[in-house]
Order: C-alpha cells, then sequence, then structure tokens
C-alpha cells in the first residue's frame, strides 16, 4: 500500500511542479487548428467517398 501511496504523491508533484502547461492563447490556437485540420479532413473524406458513390452507382447501371 506504500508503493501506491508514494506512486500517487509522486505524480500530483510532477503535474504541479515538473509539467509545462500551455497558456489560454496557445491552448486556443492549437484547438482552432485541430477544428480547422478535422472540418477540412472530414470534408475531403466525404468528397471521396460520394465520389465513389456516385461511380459505383454508375458501374451497377451500365453493367
Amino acid at each position: 500500500m506504500e508503493k501506491v501511496k508514494s506512486y500517487i504523491l509522486e505524480s500530483i508533484d510532477e503535474v504541479r511542479n515538473k509539467v509545462s502547461w500551455p497558456k489560454f492563447n496557445e491552448l486556443q490556437s492549437s484547438a482552432i487548428l485541430v477544428l480547422v485540420a478535422s472540418l477540412i479532413f472530414a470534408m475531403v473524406i466525404g468528397f471521396i467517398d460520394l465520389g465513389f458513390s456516385n461511380v459505383l452507382a454508375w458501374f451497377y447501371r451500365e453493367f
């Protein structure tokens, strides 16, 4: 049980004193970047899916 207590206390100390937390502005700009990149990625995948759907629909109509 002593090992668990030591682990928890060391973890708390590390989070409080050794971790460099980003400033709010940095966090906000990173979040916006991730949001924009996710939207662009979703649109690209959506267009690819639409293209494949149209190609397969054409293929099955023709043959």
